[in-house]
């Protein structure tokens, strides 16, 4: 076992105290970076990225190599289970991911089983192992998955939507068939993700992107009460320390007290919410992480400094809070951007933790 040079992240996840506020983005290793862009060419295909191990690692490490980021997350996708299951997963230039076996009817949910995280999805625990070899202790490495009933967007539209009529149609009108759909995709995350800690990851979050489209019956129906059976059947310790475990719903604000009850380690937030609200909202109960809006790095250094230093502000003393953006960061953005932007945390945080 690697000794961590770094374990801010780790300490601030559970609210230890840290000498600065620990700062990583989601989707750090993207389309934003030219080496990414590179590095995505060489692998011939999006999938094919993610299936390889040593380019997986190549493209994950390279925001550290220009960053003085404090973790790593492992570079795969959130489609992974669902195209493990059959589905037929392919992304289209310009037009997303798409499934060309939708689960529609009784008989394709009866066909859904939980993949092998040895079998079909080798692939991302080779990548998990690899990438822990080479960070070398460096820094910690987070796993991740979709939530279940994000997962289950996808499975039933057949790709992204903007109305959810496929799947809200789905969940209306048949209740029970949804509700197999997400105990066995619920069953394949807590899985997949107890690999992910068994190969190595030493964190782990589970992105509900599209719990936010839910009304609060049905996000609670739907969405949380699957995540919560993953948080209590996850591996919580792993090489003699604590596995961290972060709920992100994007649009989820409203339900910050009902996610935090799950018994997870910490929230994320999107930018809809103000952090210091959050807090007073959940108390001691987690750590939050967030949630600066992406388009500010869009911004120039000035303005990104003056943000980060109203977030900071807004959460105030103590440890608990890990920066972030409050989604992925966007394709379009200079990369020096996000350098002013992790930089401007570590130097500003500081006082916030004397």
């Amino acid at each position: 076992m690697t000794e961590l040079k770094n374990d801010r992240f780790l300490r601030a996840l559970n609210k230890e105290p840290v000498d600065y506020t620990p700062v990583w983005m989601m989707r750090q290793a993207g389309r934003y970076l030219p080496e990414y862009r590179a590095t995505r060419e060489k692998a011939g295909s999006f999938m094919d990225l993610c299936m390889n191990a040593d380019l997986a690692c190549e493209v994950t490490l390279q925001p550290l190599e220009r960053y003085p980021l404090d973790a790593a997350i492992l570079f795969s996708d959130i489609l992974t289970i669902p195209d493990a299951m059959g589905l037929g997963l392919s992304f289209e230039a310009g037009e997303g991911p798409k499934f060309s076996n939708p689960v529609r009817t009784e008989a394709d949910v009866k066909k859904l089983f939980v993949p092998d995280p040895e079998g079909e999805l080798q692939y991302v625990m080779n990548a998990v192992r690899t990438i822990r070899r080479e960070l070398n202790g460096r820094v910690p490495l987070i796993g991740f998955s979709g939530s279940p009933w994000t997962l289950a967007t996808y499975m039933v539209e057949g790709g992204g939507t903007k109305d959810y009529a496929k799947v809200k149609g789905m969940m209306f009108d048949r209740p029970d068939l949804m509700h197999k759909l997400l105990e066995t995709t619920a069953k394949s995350v807590a899985s997949y993700l107890n690999a992910q800690i068994a190969a190595g990851a030493q964190a782990v979050q589970i992105f509900d992107t599209w719990g936010g489209a839910l009304t609060p019956r049905d996000y609670k129906e739907f969405s949380l009460r699957y995540m919560q059976q993953i948080v209590d059947q996850l591996t919580r310790t792993s090489e003699g320390r604590k596995v961290p475990v972060i709920l992100f719903t994007k649009g989820g604000g409203a339900w910050l007290e009902d996610m935090a009850a799950t018994g997870c380690d910490a929230l994320g937030l999107d930018w809809t919410v103000d952090i210091g609200q959050a807090r007073a909202r959940v108390g001691d109960k987690v750590a939050l992480q967030g949630n600066m809006d992406p388009s500010i790095l869009y911004a120039s250094s000035e303005r990104i400094r003056e943000e980060v230093s109203s977030i900071l502000a807004s959460y105030g003393k103590g440890s608990g809070h890990v920066f972030n953006l409050g989604h992925g960061i966007h394709q379009f953005v200079n990369p020096e951007h996000a350098g002013a932007f992790i930089e401007a945390v570590h130097e500003l945080s500081r006082p916030y933790h004397q």
